[in-house]
């Protein structure tokens, strides 16, 4: 599905291959990937990646910042489930701040 929408939206990745994600990459092997010119967004569209933001104030698309929210807090059960196995190495306390965070996104994303 492609159109032409006027609204910012959410890459659908955004969770997964965020700027940061790709700072770590870039830091630990000295590849950085160019960004793509187009992405899938949150509400299924493909726009210009200029048409997307990781900032829940600049999303205008209702259902970009529905998917955006969902996955958000999905991450955030990920990384406590995950810190709280038998032999992980994330320490719970930065397990904890990071959910804090994601779900801080979440909820910002939630509201309009």
């Amino acid at each position: 599905m492609s159109g032409q929408s006027d609204h910012i939206h959410v890459d659908a990745k955004a969770v997964r291959d965020s700027a940061a994600t790709r700072n770590i990459l870039a830091a630990g092997f000295g590849l950085a990937a160019d960004l793509p010119a187009t992405v899938t967004t949150g509400c299924g569209l493909r726009v210009p990646y200029a048409m997307t933001s990781s900032r829940p104030e600049s999303v205008t698309c209702l259902p970009c910042r529905e998917h955006a929210a969902r996955h958000h807090l999905r991450m955030a059960e990920d990384i406590e489930r995950l810190s709280a196995m038998a032999g992980s190495t994330l320490p719970r306390d930065d397990a904890e701040r990071a959910a804090a965070s994601l779900r801080d996104l979440a909820r910002r994303f939630s509201e309009m």
